[in-house]
């Protein structure tokens, strides 16, 4: 599970590891149509909202970063691996190195928060708790886009990753996500579309039928 694996590191060391090693390796993953549109459906809720702000959980090189300061909104992200943080900050972007599972921000200080192919890293013991931490940096109302690879609900280390040590998933069923979440506030929108091998990092196709799963949850209102 989380907590064993190569060279006897913590989950997050080995997560760490990893894109340490692919920032390096492969520092730029273009992304899918259908991730773009999502984004770009994003940003339009949150000029039509009047939010000027995000906090990105897992920046990776900056990909979607750079798009949200593009369009005029203010960028703040964190990521466990140095090196994808190191990439994101070469592109100017304001990024540092952090855990989701305590974020050094105050509370309810993002008008927003984005997250793709992330949360698939946190167990189902501690999902809970990740969310209620989204949640505490999150301001009232705010909404939280959240996207994720599919699964039958299972919880294994990676079998189709070539770097090592490999990451560990939870793969979660739309049912099941949709529960986690609205645990936590109003799953305002949910949408599935299928992703094979293409360029953004899923695990693959040749191991896992799989498609992307893609919600927007609106916390608690004041």
């Amino acid at each position: 599970m989380e907590d064993s694996g190569a060279l006897g590191l913590s989950g997050e060391d080995r997560l760490a590891a990893f894109y340490n090693q692919r920032a390096l390796l492969h520092p730029e993953h273009p992304l899918t149509p259908q991730r773009v549109q999502q984004r770009e459906r994003f940003i339009a809720r949150l000029k039509a909202e009047g939010r000027h702000a995000v906090l990105e959980i897992g920046s990776g090189g900056g990909l979607d970063g750079l798009k949200f300061v593009q369009a005029g909104v203010h960028y703040t992200g964190v990521d466990l691996s140095e090196e994808q943080v190191r990439l994101a900050t070469s592109k100017g972007l304001n990024v540092s190195v952090a855990s989701v599972r305590s974020l050094p921000f105050a509370d309810g200080v993002f008008p927003a928060l984005w997250t793709m192919s992330t949360l698939l890293h946190i167990p189902n013991k501690d999902i809970d708790d990740v969310v209620r931490e989204l949640v505490r940096v999150a301001a009232p109302g705010a909404p939280i886009a959240v996207g994720l690879w599919s699964g039958d609900d299972e919880e294994v280390l990676n079998p189709e990753d070539e770097i090592q040590p490999p990451r560990f998933f939870s793969r979660r069923s739309d049912a099941a996500l949709q529960r986690i979440f609205g645990r936590h506030g109003d799953v305002e929108e949910f949408v599935t579309w299928p992703e094979g091998t293409g360029a953004e990092s899923g695990p693959g196709a040749g191991h896992w039928t799989q498609h992307y799963q893609f919600l927007v949850l609106r916390t608690p209102p004041p």
